[in-house]
């Protein structure tokens, strides 16, 4: 109801000094009514920052959990990974400290082949043919009708002590790798390989293998003969496919038979493991800075792989 209304209510008219009271009155009423809206205004508008402030705290601290539980989870996964490092690392250490007791032994095996294959075979010829000598000298003015017999036979005694020694020295190392090369010597080897066992073996290789240093060489040459090795004590083949090929920046060499299968991953990480020849292979190749490999199957038989690098300077001269 507005003052003019109330000055006039119900048909009768306010004193003057009544009206200028009441218009007073009202004005101060306005003015606390204005007031106190204008409370409410500042009091909502700071509600609503904080509000606001509020909302962008949570969603920070959402954020910021969110964060740590991704580091909680990395660190839980880093944890993990440096476990199965450290367990690697162990049984990398127990393998090398067994295949380094293992050749020390082979190499005391072998020392005991040779002194034991000198002694008896060696010696006993050249005793021989001392004593064949020695007679010639005895009977070569008596009686010389069988001089020609002895004669030969000490020759032959000769020729035999030869042949073992050059058996020797081609089980230490073969001469044809050094003086014809890798291809060669892997023919001549798998040659007397197949003669020896009666295992068929075909070979096909890359010409440009020749250009691998010598250390290479000598690894890939180390690897095929290890292999055959196992092959003939292991696998029961028949048959040997070998093939050296050349890649884009390297070389691989491949031997597969037809033979029994085994457990790779087991006979590879077990640290007694009884087939040793798989280490040493593994250990020459890598020691070229190659990659070796094996895979055995049920029914496939038994396939290794060996891939070397070219250098950069026998890259160029390996091109066909």
């Amino acid at each position: 109801m507005n003052s003019a209304a109330i000055m006039k209510h119900k048909g009768r008219a306010l004193l003057p000094s009544n009206q200028a009271a009441l218009r007073k009155h009202l004005r101060q009423g306005a003015t606390a009514s204005e007031k106190a809206a204008l409370r409410l205004g500042r009091l909502n508008l700071g509600l609503s920052r904080r509000t606001t402030d509020l909302a962008a705290a949570n969603r920070k601290l959402k954020k910021e959990i969110a964060r740590r539980r991704i580091v909680e989870r990395t660190l839980r996964n880093s944890a993990q990974h440096t476990g199965r490092l450290l367990e690697q690392a162990r049984r990398l250490q127990e393998q090398l400290r067994f295949l380094s007791r293992r050749v020390l032994s082979a190499q005391e095996e072998e020392r005991k082949r040779i002194s034991r294959e000198l002694h008896d075979v060696i010696a006993q010829v050249l005793t021989s043919i001392n004593v064949r000598l020695a007679v010639l000298k005895t009977d070569a003015g008596v009686n010389t009708r069988d001089l020609a017999k002895t004669i030969a036979r000490t020759q032959r005694l000769v020729e035999k002590s030869v042949d073992i020694m050059h058996r020797f020295a081609y089980n230490l190392r073969p001469a044809v790798l050094d003086y014809l090369g890798l291809i060669p010597a892997l023919h001549s080897f798998m040659k007397n390989f197949s003669k020896a066992t009666g295992i068929r073996v075909s070979l096909t290789a890359f010409a440009g293998a020749e250009k691998l240093d010598d250390a290479s060489r000598t690894a890939l040459y180390r690897v095929a003969q290890e292999a055959l090795t196992n092959v003939a004590r292991h696998a029961q083949a028949s048959l040997v496919e070998a093939s050296i090929q050349r890649l884009s920046n390297s070389v691989r060499m491949q031997i597969k038979d037809n033979g029994k299968s085994f457990d790779v991953e087991r006979t590879l990480h077990t640290v007694k493991s009884r087939r040793m020849g798989l280490l040493g292979m593994r250990e020459r190749v890598e020691m070229v800075g190659g990659k070796f490999t094996v895979e055995s199957a049920p029914g496939h038989g038994t396939t290794i792989q060996a891939q070397i690098p070219f250098h950069r300077d026998a890259r160029k001269r390996a091109r066909p």
